[in-house]
């Protein structure tokens, strides 16, 4: 392993029991997760999730509290010699019914990414790509 990568990811849930959850696809690859991605230096938790929610989706949300982060050993699915430690937290947002979530293909297929709701009581592992998103699926739907 030659470096840690650190990630922080955003669940928001609208008034409908809703979840946002973001379909990507990057160099080909095309994948399901929640929105959010990586910290940079000097950047802490909440303010590079509060970026990265504003880069992705083009709005300002609340974080609120931590919700799960993953204390085992998970290598990055991009990079085999980086290890994943991702964090989880709680964001609010109330003009949640702005949100652009035209329909789409999934998986998609075109470089970029694009986001949809999905009901809490609909929320499975399988929906998502990445092993930790989906314990936090899992999770979420649980509580």
């Amino acid at each position: 392993m030659k470096r840690f990568n650190i990630r922080v990811y955003g669940l928001l849930v609208n008034e409908r029991n809703e979840v946002l959850i973001s379909d990507e696809c990057r160099n080909g690859f095309s994948f399901t997760k929640f929105p959010g991605g990586g910290v940079e230096v000097g950047e802490g938790f909440p303010q590079a999730l509060k970026r990265e929610f504003q880069e992705e989706i083009g709005i300002e949300v609340e974080v609120g509290e931590l919700f799960y982060f993953n204390d085992f050993y998970q290598v990055s699915a991009f990079h085999p010699d980086h290890q994943i430690v991702s964090f989880y937290y709680r964001v609010r947002y109330d003009r949640w019914n702005e949100i652009c979530t035209d329909t789409h293909v999934v998986p998609l297929t075109e470089e970029g990414e694009k986001h949809r709701w999905i009901p809490l009581n609909n929320l499975t592992h399988e929906l998502f790509t990445f092993p930790i998103d989906q314990i936090v699926a899992k999770r979420l739907k649980d509580q």
